[in-house]
């Protein structure tokens, strides 16, 4: 039977966000040079100055980073990051759930102050993945990485007693959800490549409109320069190959690095600063080693299920969706487990456009993990950055038509961590 939740103890509010540019630091003579540890300072100081608070007002913080060994070259990366933002000798610790990270980031911090025990607390993550360490080199000589090596890193997300990673289970993941959808509702592989295509258009539309994402360029661009005129002939050319029997090119995570941060503080406290807060009505979760059949959906399920029952939040409520999806499919597959789209109907919403920053139910409206980019443990964050943003009515060009009042963030990271977190405008 699943378990009753409790209410957190005190209403916590967001209160600051903060993001960098999500961009290959080494691809541009102005950025050469940075590390980990300096972008973690930026995103800081940039939610610092977004809240109104300086770096004395501040009790603690939690600093994420999915791999800060093979990255960074550092196994204790919350101190390397303190000087960067004024917070030497403050009480800090380091976590890494994958590409959870990020949005676990927001539930640490929630959870320091609804149990009274801090009332302000910045929670960041950082990743640098198109580049790597020199060992032993200072932390700002660095040089490109090209993922050759990546299958190293993604085998020690498996647990190695029970998981061959190597074997059917992981590698199955990349089209789990595409077959599953297409087995349950009936479409053919042809209809879900137009669906796939449709949403990676779609998500481009709003990452060319987002100054801070990778892609800043719309498809239809693209492909005008390639010779088409029509965007989805493009979409099923050479230049957008198949890499898995479902996932085209632009189904997969454009790596990038960045960071991103979060401040929260007691509700009650929360008018006092510079922004309108958001309050933070609940976090739900749930874990599952990588090689569980169905963990995403499995996963996500349980953690929408904890975050409706904590909150009483009603699907029906819900204006913004925000969803890690470094597959594309996860965009469809929350979307309809949220209750946000309707079971086994999305597909036809996301054809019609509806899904994209300027539709009637916006997914992802910063682009996603395809098109924002994927700094890994920073995407999350940089999720509520956009969340936040968007329900203050601060995105220009890229607002969603309806102002969010209600959104839910999925997080997916790893093959073993799920979150869902519902945010609200405090009135």
């Amino acid at each position: 039977m699943p378990k009753k939740l409790g209410k957190l103890s005190r209403s916590v509010s967001i209160i600051g966000v903060g993001c960098t540019p999500f961009m290959e630091t080494l691809a541009n003579p102005e950025t050469q040079g940075l590390c980990a540890a300096e972008l973690f300072g930026w995103a800081a100081l940039d939610a610092m100055a977004d809240a109104g608070v300086e770096s004395k007002d501040v009790d603690t913080y939690f600093h994420g980073e999915a791999a800060p060994f093979y990255f960074s070259d550092i196994i204790t990366p919350n101190m390397h990051v303190a000087e960067w933002f004024g917070m030497r000798g403050k009480p800090s610790a380091h976590h890494s759930e994958a590409c959870c990270s990020g949005y676990i980031a927001l539930d640490l911090a929630v959870n320091a102050v609804a149990a009274g025990k801090h009332d302000i607390v910045l929670s960041g993550c950082v990743e640098m993945t198109c580049s790597k360490p020199v060992r032993n080199k200072p932390a700002h000589m660095r040089e490109y990485w090209g993922g050759e090596d990546f299958v190293d890193v993604l085998a020690t997300v498996y647990d190695k007693a029970y998981t061959r990673f190597l074997g059917a289970g992981p590698l199955a993941a990349l089209d789990n959800v595409a077959a599953w959808y297409c087995r349950e509702y009936g479409l053919t592989d042809e209809q879900m490549d137009d669906v796939l295509n449709a949403l990676a258009i779609n998500l481009r539309r709003g990452a060319a409109r987002h100054p801070l994402a990778f892609h800043q360029k719309e498809y239809k661009d693209i492909a005008e320069e390639a010779g088409f005129d029509d965007v989805m002939a493009y979409m099923k050319s050479y230049y957008n190959p198949k890499l898995s029997e479902y996932l085209r090119a632009s189904g997969f995570e454009t790596r990038a690095e960045g960071a991103a941060a979060v401040i929260v503080c007691p509700t009650e406290m929360a008018k006092a600063f510079k922004q309108q807060p958001i309050e933070v009505l609940g976090i739900g979760a749930a874990s599952l080693e990588g090689g569980h059949p169905h963990l995403e959906r499995k996963g996500t399920e349980e953690a929408l299920r904890q975050v409706y029952q904590v909150t009483g939040v009603k699907p029906d409520e819900i204006d913004l969706l925000m969803s890690n999806d470094f597959f594309i499919t996860s965009g469809l597959l929350a979307g309809e487990l949220s209750g946000y789209l309707p079971r086994g109907k999305g597909w036809q919403y996301i054809l019609d456009g509806r899904t994209a920053f300027d539709g009637d139910k916006p997914i992802n409206p910063n682009g996603g993990r395809t098109s924002f980019g994927h700094a890994y443990a920073a995407s999350g964050l940089a999720d509520h950055y956009e969340a936040v943003k968007q329900m203050r009515r601060q995105c220009g060009d890229r607002q969603v038509k309806k102002l969010p009042e209600t959104t839910v963030l999925r997080g997916f990271g790893g093959g073993q961590n799920v979150t869902a977190a519902i945010l609200r405008t405090i009135q």
